[in-house]
């Protein structure tokens, strides 16, 4: 079973790619910025409160099939400047509980101007 995912409560696709994308018990949802659903721009200046509006858009975009923060077994997060590892991983914390998910970070440019971070996921949805 393959399946899109699309919700407008989470920022739409601004390139050729789906925000989510369900095959058999696995959930992939595209990497994810703080981009607020609604307008479509980025949200906040700080890499705490980006964090935390890319972390919304995540559970929003699982929320739309039916899956929750609590299905995710792998995360990549990229950041802007590794100097903001700490607090994106404090707001992180906030939205996952143990045991976490397996989690790669690094350091990189985003295609955005502004954004300071950018994640994605992978959720199993099965028995």
């Amino acid at each position: 079973m393959k399946e899109i995912i699309k919700t407008d409560k989470a920022p739409a696709a601004i390139g050729p790619y789906s925000q989510g994308y369900r095959a058999g018990d696995f959930i992939f949802v595209s990497g994810q910025g703080p981009l607020d659903p609604q307008t479509g721009k980025v949200q906040g200046d700080t890499i705490g409160e980006q964090t935390r509006q890319t972390l919304e858009n995540i559970k929003a975009i699982l929320q739309g099939s039916g899956a929750s923060m609590r299905e995710v077994v792998k995360v990549t997060v990229i950041l802007t400047d590794l100097a903001n590892f700490k607090r994106m991983n404090e707001v992180y914390r906030t939205f996952f509980t143990e045991p976490f998910p397996a989690r790669i970070t690094y350091g990189g440019g985003l295609a955005l101007p502004g954004m300071l971070v950018e994640i994605d996921a992978v959720a199993y949805v099965g028995e």
